[in-house]
């Protein structure tokens, strides 16, 4: 059977991704850094027929990460999809405020966490000849919010670095490619007239490039 492994796995995009991709017949390695939400998480999953099992790591503890998705591949025998999309929050900075110890932690957990999480599979996927490397974004990686300037700063670095993966490892039978979420992420929105989209529509969106593996990236707007 297939796996795929989401880093920073939720209640929210990551629980519907888990459950499209195992209702495909995928086993499922959910990475998260609360280790609570990860064993409710897996219960749920496991009730419903999924293969599943929970590894915690924080994504900003790289050697933790890597172990985490080290075990991910033991436990299943591999990983063929890795899913990438942690979130800890937004945290307003304008980019007049930008500085090390601001930008430093939004690098941290997207830019080198990303990097990590692909470092720690993508030697088995070349050798492989196969396997996908999809990563989640913001709009504002792409055209940015002023109040969020940390985080389009981080986001826009992982977008670049994906690109160039997508450029390079395709001929080598690894896809990558990245998914910018331009919407608030529920079935409803947090306020009259603000754009979102449901979690379980946004997940076909990642089982679409799956199949598809034909863009470097996917754009998703109000």
């Amino acid at each position: 059977m297939p796996t795929i492994a989401i880093v920073g796995a939720g209640p929210g995009l990551g629980r519907s991704i888990a459950t499209l991709f195992g209702s495909h017949g995928f086993q499922v390695a959910l990475i998260s850094r609360n280790p609570g939400k990860l064993d409710g998480l897996v219960a749920e999953l496991t009730a419903a027929g999924i293969t599943t099992a929970g590894f915690p790591a924080d994504v900003s503890d790289h050697p933790a990460l890597t172990a985490a998705l080290q075990q991910a591949a033991a436990r299943f025998g591999g990983i063929d999809v890795l899913e990438f999309s942690p979130y800890a929050g937004l945290t307003r900075v304008s980019p007049d405020q930008v500085g090390i110890d601001t930008l430093r932690p939004e690098i941290e957990q997207l830019l080198y966490g990303g990097v990590t999480a692909a470092r720690a599979v993508l030697p088995a996927m070349l050798e492989a000849g196969a396997g996908i490397l999809l990563f989640t974004t913001g709009g504002g990686a792409i055209n940015p919010y002023p109040m969020l300037a940390t985080t389009n700063a981080a986001q826009a670095a992982l977008r670049n670095w994906v690109h160039n993966l997508h450029q390079t490892l395709a001929e080598r039978g690894v896809y990558a490619a990245t998914v910018a979420i331009n919407v608030f992420i529920g079935a409803t929105p947090p306020a009259p007239g603000i754009p979102h989209a449901d979690p379980d529509h946004i997940a076909h969106t990642y089982w679409d490039l799956h199949n598809q593996r034909d863009r470097p990236e996917h754009v998703i707007n109000g």
